[in-house]
């Protein structure tokens, strides 16, 4: 059992916030605990709930952003210059008819915006991002690790 409260894992139960060096999330410790602070938590829900996984493979650093509703053109995905994979972008709100009666709003909107800090071994110059469905993916190639030549020593005696 972990000592570390349940809001510093991810969902895999790793324990992201403390051991994830790359991570530039921010956490907001009154996020779930009072109303005073849900008009706050409402206005930034896009950039909080921008959800993202990344998993290394032997090749490449690979990035799935769950972005529904939005198209290609309202995404941004850049790289700046000390290895920081930005994604970014804008959920517009709908526009409301005169007439219209809403019974409920949960869709997010606004700004939202996701860093992360890339290791030294990233291609930065051949990344590469896709939308299909509502998934962004991005791949960071990473440099290929040359290993090292091992050369036998025979034993006398």
């Amino acid at each position: 059992m972990s000592l570390i409260p349940s809001f510093f894992s991810n969902r895999r139960g790793n324990d992201s916030f403390f051991s994830n060096p790359f991570s530039l999330d921010v956490w907001d410790p009154f996020r779930d605990i009072s109303p005073i602070f849900s008009q706050l938590s409402r206005e930034n829900s896009a950039f909080v709930s921008t959800r993202v996984d990344w998993k290394e493979t032997p090749e490449a650093h690979v990035f799935k952003a769950d972005l529904p509703g939005l198209k290609k053109e309202e995404v941004k995905v850049e790289i700046e210059d000390d290895r920081v994979l930005q994604i970014s972008g804008k959920r517009n709100v709908e526009k409301e008819e005169k007439n219209d009666t809403w019974h409920r709003v949960e869709r997010s909107s606004g700004e939202f915006m996701r860093k992360f800090r890339l290791p030294e071994n990233a291609k930065m110059d051949e990344v590469k991002a896709a939308m299909e469905n509502g998934v962004l993916t991005v791949t960071v190639p990473k440099v290929e690790v040359k290993k090292p030549d091992v050369k036998a020593i025979e034993i006398s005696g």
